[in-house]
């Protein structure tokens, strides 16, 4: 580390380095810089005694090398740019590397230009005027849909590629006569352009200089009678730069890759999903819905993609300044276009007198109201009476936050965090009419079942599945205490000597005695939620422990559960 600002990195590309990386490692460009031959050499080293290494490296004299320098064009490609002169090499490695590069980074990236004769030995370097241009050449064959290095030339700026087809063609391995179609690849991002090159026009009008690269391949034949996928160079070249491979999974199953598809970044909706479909044999693609994936939770975006509602597959794939190659899908029993005209709700149903709590999932129109939600929900659930009636509720963490009007729209009910829950309100021996229609002097108030945390200093933990109750006026707490016991049919035992009731109010207890008039301390109605109110009902939480998700979406403690899509 205290020697490193006196050396500098020189990396090395030749021939063969262009030919091993194009169609493998890259396709634009000429070479991938981090894939060349390396070497740390001394910055007062002169560079022609770093020639010398270089002879001993690749066997070619120092009279036969020649060092072209790189440069970033404005277009934001790199190219070999221009040869070093004489006095360029009499310079130490440091200061052809400042002369190299601006930016004053450690590397000195160079080009090897090395002639071989018919005898495959190596030749001087021909002389170099303004008038020779250096071009670099790329063969494409359709068929293989393959892009391949096959050599440089140098040109006269005023001769055509006319003059030099027959060398392409040799370059090649094609007949002499084989007709070819000569396209210039300009640059690659934002996006591709790779324009033909008309070969009756020179070199110079076509604005070819020293670096540039022509891609060629045999003329297209009308009557050939052969399909392939990209028929010219642009075409492929459109494609490699937006080919991505996606890794779909399954959002029942979100950490498993279940298969992987090759796609275009410009794929529409309607291609994507098409794809997705035909992967896993399903007649109608409209059934696929995809979710996106969030680059920073390492999930699922919490709401799925809707029906076209992206223009590519770009579009599902970005993540604010990230790019994933996740996406998440669904098969549904219906098609997309019609589920977004409804909304689904998982609704979990507690029978009067049952023990298990059975969850439904309804589906409806969007602009359907909770009388709609109990109508469906009565014909897929057994009442203990055909007279019995219900009502949703909203349930968080153990706590009644809201009954529902029959006429509240369903289409902004958010059932993710809180659990939806439908009970029935009839008349039993542990449900009496007042708690369906209380009167004036009635009054409904909130009972949850708590414990103490002793770990954290005596906080107050609900638990269980909370519930209503309606109180008179005057009504002690020994005879609330009795209805209580028998609509939760708990044991005289366990009931005598374990059960504390206690007023609630902003999570402190107040304890109750049996003689104390439960209603007189439910007298305040400007208290912020009626939640922050409630007869709490402390007893040890027996029920076995599920695991279970912190939103509380699925019921836990007390009664067993079972699911219904």
């Amino acid at each position: 580390k205290a020697e490193a600002h006196l050396y500098t990195i020189i990396k090395i590309a030749r021939d063969e380095d262009l030919k091993e990386q194009t169609g493998k490692d890259i396709y634009f460009d000429l070479v991938d810089h981090e894939k060349v031959r390396s070497f740390r050499i001394q910055k007062q080293l002169p560079f022609s005694t770093f020639k010398e290494e270089v002879a001993k490296e690749y066997g070619i004299p120092v009279q036969f090398q020649r060092f072209w320098l790189w440069a970033k064009r404005q277009n934001h490609t790199y190219r070999p740019n221009r040869p070093l002169n004489p006095h360029e090499e009499m310079q130490s490695v440091g200061q052809l590397r400042e002369i190299s590069n601006k930016a004053q980074n450690a590397e000195l990236k160079l080009f090897l230009e090395v002639e071989f004769g018919l005898d495959l030995q190596p030749l001087p370097p021909p002389e170099k005027s303004k008038e020779d241009i250096l071009l670099f050449f790329k063969l494409y064959n359709p068929e293989k849909e393959v892009l391949c290095f096959v050599g440089r030339l140098f040109v006269k700026a005023l001769g055509k590629p006319s003059d030099i087809l027959r060398k392409l063609t040799e370059m090649a391995g094609f007949t002499p006569d084989e007709e070819i179609e000569l396209y210039e690849e300009i640059k690659f991002e934002p996006n591709v352009m790779c324009e033909h090159i008309d070969k009756k026009l020179t070199f110079r009008a076509s604005q070819l200089e020293d670096g540039d690269i022509v891609c060629f391949q045999k003329s297209p034949k009308a009557d050939s009678g052969t399909q392939v996928r990209y028929p010219d160079i642009p075409s492929f070249l459109e494609y490699v730069h937006n080919r991505q491979v996606v890794h779909f999974r399954s959002l029942e199953k979100p950490k498993d890759d279940e298969f992987c598809l090759e796609l275009s970044k410009l794929h529409t909706y309607d291609d994507v999903v098409e794809r997705v479909a035909r992967q896993l044999g399903l007649d109608d693609p409209a059934k696929i819905r995809l979710t996106s994936h969030n680059c920073y939770s390492q999930q699922p975006k919490p709401q799925p993609i809707r029906y076209q509602g992206v223009e590519h597959l770009l579009d599902m794939l970005v993540h604010y300044n990230q790019t994933s190659d996740i996406l998440y899908y669904e098969v549904l029993d219906i098609p997309l276009p019609e589920l977004q005209f409804l909304k689904t709700l998982k609704v979990a149903f507690h029978h009067a007198t049952k023990e298990e709590v059975v969850i439904h999932s309804i589906r409806l129109p969007k602009n359907s109201t909770i009388a709609d939600v109990i109508i469906d929900l009565k014909t897929k659930v057994d009442l203990s009476s055909p007279t019995a009636e219900l009502r949703v509720l909203e349930v968080f963490y153990h706590k009644i936050y809201k009954i529902f009007p029959l006429h509240e729209k369903i289409e902004n009910i958010n059932d993710q965090y809180w659990t939806l829950r439908a009970e029935e309100v009839c008349k039993t021996n542990d449900v009496p009419e007042e708690e369906k229609n209380p009167s004036q002097h009635d009054r409904l108030i909130h009972v949850y079942h708590f414990t103490k945390d002793p770990l954290q200093n005596q906080q107050i933990q609900n638990f269980g599945d909370p519930f209503f109750l309606a109180i008179c006026e005057g009504e002690t707490l020994a005879e609330v205490k009795g209805r209580i016991q028998r609509k939760l049919q708990v044991p005289d035992e366990e009931f005598s000597k374990v059960w504390k009731f206690a007023f609630i109010s902003m999570n402190r207890p107040d304890y109750l005695q049996d003689s104390d008039v439960v209603s007189a301390r439910f007298q305040r109605r400007d208290v912020y939620g009626a939640w922050e109110q409630y007869l709490g009902l402390e007893h040890t939480d027996t029920a076995p422990k599920r695991a279970y998700t912190a939103n509380q979406n699925r019921h836990t403690h007390e009664k067993p559960v079972r699911i219904y899509n």
